[in-house]
């Protein structure tokens, strides 16, 4: 018998996971939703694939209070094994009740019975039975007991194969977004925000305000929640651009300078704790150490957060979201408006993407405000670019130093590393977290230190920071700063990225002084053969025996981690060349992520995950003082364009019998610290600060 899987175990009622409609297609139902990683396709496929059904008999739908499950969160890697888990127990388990049923009917075993497209066959022949004509007669509100046997891998036909993703067809043609959700009298509106928690808004020139708008628009104010909403959108979005010039507010934010960088937080009170072999004694030997830094980072959707929200007459409170999980959502602005759970519905819609929390749950509330203030009116808010880069929360600035003692051979034999970050996530219905616009409501809830994922979530600025290498004893320090001087939350990977650099750094930094190849020595420490064989097929494709001795501008540089050291395992090996700036020449990536349900879909994210690695390696920082942030536009906070995005080439290792592992955040920590080595291969010195800008490789260049 199977394990019931975590999200099963929470949702146990089948009839939340699975409907069997009366136009003989079935409904599959997932609390994971999409945010352009391509889950509710592979979902898709896990659910056709155990109910012996082709792709267009069964509908996935995700993210919809009233219909599925309760998956909390679609984060870090994990819809596939939890939600795909689940959906494949449920399945199987279906199948089985209905060929009980149909067998009671035709008075025969059910194992004398074989399903083609939901119809029931005996002995090849049709029986006038499918699972429409029996569904009826079992009670789908049981719980799930993962009693029957999922299919075997070698039974696939549709899980394993590269299916068309089912939401690129509207986003190509341009009308899938929540963006594009416009009802007939739809209302507009646009927010004032707080410079800061603490801020009190002490006048509000609301005549001047209006004037600016050009155009019918009303104010609505209340405690230090302000909005301005009318039919016409330009109206509402020229007095929100207006309003911060006739607003004026006491005790708002006033931060350094100089918090904006990672240097910053070794300085500031923490909460300290050691992890790992923490009784270990000390080992003798040399003594090898590298420090890196990250600084704050954006989560910079193309689009700004969006939402839209209806009152009705019923007093149902209805939502649209592109947020990470809708029943949280419907959770937290039921606390915030102090409304039974009961009477919100929360919905889905796609986004621009996210790969974190950013501002699509302080959106959802903004909007939430008003429909309950304005019962009737459909009210959509969107955020403003400005508003988008200066309010959602940030991906923490972390600092990371990694020291090895090596033996005389040159290998390490004990590991520390030291871990300085802010709070990685501040999701709404943490301790003493609250949205937006709630802060405006009521007054900040009392200080409680904070509270970094654990580790059995696979950790926050601790995620990936233990090497897969053998080096004897590893234990890491971590310094969670109690009071970062801006809003921080979950970005994609949370601490991996960082940690990720820091290891590979050193593990580059021990093989040249032990005048070993990098990737030689690598696999020198390595035991796990998954590990081993991602590391070396990556040195191959890229062709890693022709690397020279570097110091003429060119690099090549290499990097793997397995991401949590639980998900899916990755190598990156990266060609660029460093002149004025850094070019990338080409990225090569090996993935090991076991059973892979869509393999075009996976190595989309591979690609994507080297993307948005590379653009963090080498353009991004978010910046703040005084009031907050300074950069809003993306001419201060730039990102990786097209143009600058090589040629990456994306292989998956052929392993339908292993369990499946999150693939969506691999490939983005060994990207930066595959261009960092890389960069210090070019140049014969390494760069320690990201990103890795002109000004910071000429800086290195001079020490």
């Amino acid at each position: 018998m199977s394990k019931l899987t975590g999200s099963l175990i929470a949702n146990p009622s089948m009839d939340r996971w699975i409907s069997f409609l009366d136009d003989k297609t079935t409904r599959v139902a997932s609390g994971k939703v999409e945010i352009g990683q391509g889950v509710v396709t592979a979902l898709h496929q896990i659910a056709a694939e155990e109910l012996n059904l082709p792709l267009d008999r069964v509908t996935l739908v995700s993210g919809d209070t009233d219909i599925g499950p309760d998956e909390m969160y679609t984060t870090s890697s994990l819809s596939i094994s939890m939600s795909g888990g689940s959906i494949r127990l449920v399945a199987a388990e279906a199948v089985a009740l209905l060929k009980e049923r149909a067998a009671l009917r035709l008075n025969c075993a059910p194992d004398d019975l074989s399903v083609v497209d939901g119809a029931f066959k005996q002995n090849g022949a049709d029986t006038g039975l499918d699972y429409w004509s029996v569904a009826g007669e079992i009670d789908w509100s049981r719980a799930a007991t993962a009693s029957a046997e999922p299919k075997a891998a070698s039974a696939y036909t549709i899980v394993g194969q590269s299916t068309p993703r089912l939401d690129l067809p509207a986003k190509v043609s341009g009308a899938a977004f929540v963006h594009d959700a416009a009802p007939d009298n739809v209302t507009h509106a646009r927010i004032l925000r707080q410079p800061g928690a603490e801020a009190s808004l002490v006048s509000l020139d609301e005549a001047a305000i209006i004037r600016a708008a050009k155009a019918e628009i009303s104010v609505y104010r209340e405690k230090n929640f302000v909005a301005f909403l009318g039919q016409d959108e330009s109206a509402v979005e020229r007095a929100a651009a207006a309003a911060p010039l006739h607003a004026e507010w006491q005790n708002a934010l006033n931060i350094p300078a100089a918090a904006a960088e990672a240097a910053w937080l070794p300085d500031q009170p923490a909460v300290e704790r050691v992890l790992g072999d923490v009784d270990a004694p000390d080992v003798d030997g040399a003594r090898i150490s590298l420090t890196i830094s990250r600084p704050y980072v954006a989560h910079a959707s193309l689009g700004p957060s969006c939402a839209l929200a209806r009152m009705d007459a019923d007093g149902q409170l209805k939502i649209w979201s592109h947020g990470q999980g809708m029943h949280n959502l419907r959770k937290n602005i039921g606390a915030a408006l102090d409304i039974d759970i009961e009477n919100i519905w929360a919905k889905h819609l796609h986004g621009p993407g996210c790969y974190g929390h950013n501002g699509a749950d302080d959106a959802a509330l903004d909007a939430a405000i008003l429909a309950h203030a304005h019962p009737g009116q459909t009210i959509r808010v969107q955020w403003r670019r400005e508003e988008e880069f200066g309010y959602e929360p940030l991906g923490p600035a972390m600092l990371v130093k990694a020291e090895a003692v090596v033996n005389d051979a040159g290998n390490p034999v004990q590991w520390t590393a030291d871990v300085w970050s802010p709070v990685h996530v501040q999701r709404p219905g943490n301790p003493a977290v609250v949205m937006l616009g709630g802060q405006a409501l009521l007054p900040p809830p009392p200080w409680e230190p904070p509270v970094d994922p654990g580790e059995e979530r696979g950790g926050g600025g601790t995620r990936n920071a233990f090497p897969l290498y053998t080096t004897g004893p590893q234990r890491v320090r971590h310094h969670l700063t109690e009071r970062a001087p801006i809003r921080t939350s979950a970005l994609r990977g949370l601490g991996a990225l960082p940690n990720v650099v820091a290891i590979e750094g050193l593990m580059d930094e021990l093989a040249a002084r032990a005048n070993v190849d990098p990737l030689a020595y690598r696999l020198n420490l390595l035991n796990d053969p998954r590990a081993r064989a991602v590391v070396a097929r990556t040195g191959v494709i890229a062709g890693w025996d022709k690397r020279g001795p570097g110091g003429d501008g060119e690099g090549l540089g290499f990097a793997f981690a397995r991401y949590k050291n639980t998900a899916a395992y990755c190598a990156v090996i990266v060609a660029l060349t460093v002149e004025e700036d850094v070019t990338l020449n080409g990225i090569w990536t090996v993935s090991d992520a076991g059973l892979v349900i869509n393999p075009s879909g996976a190595r989309n994210q591979l690609e994507g995950g080297c993307v948005q690695g590379a653009s963090w390696a080498l353009k991004e920082q978010a910046k703040f003082e005084g009031e907050g942030m300074t950069t809003l536009d993306w001419d201060s906070y730039p990102i990786l364009r097209f143009s600058e995005v090589p040629e990456i080439t994306a292989e998956l290792m052929d392993l339908p019998d292993e369990p499946t592992l999150g693939v969506g955040e691999c490939s983005v920590g060994p990207t930066a610290a595959a261009i960092a080595n890389g960069i210090t291969h070019a140049l014969g010195t390494r760069v320690h600060d990201m990103p890795f800008t002109r000004d910071r490789v000429m800086a290195a260049l001079l020490r």
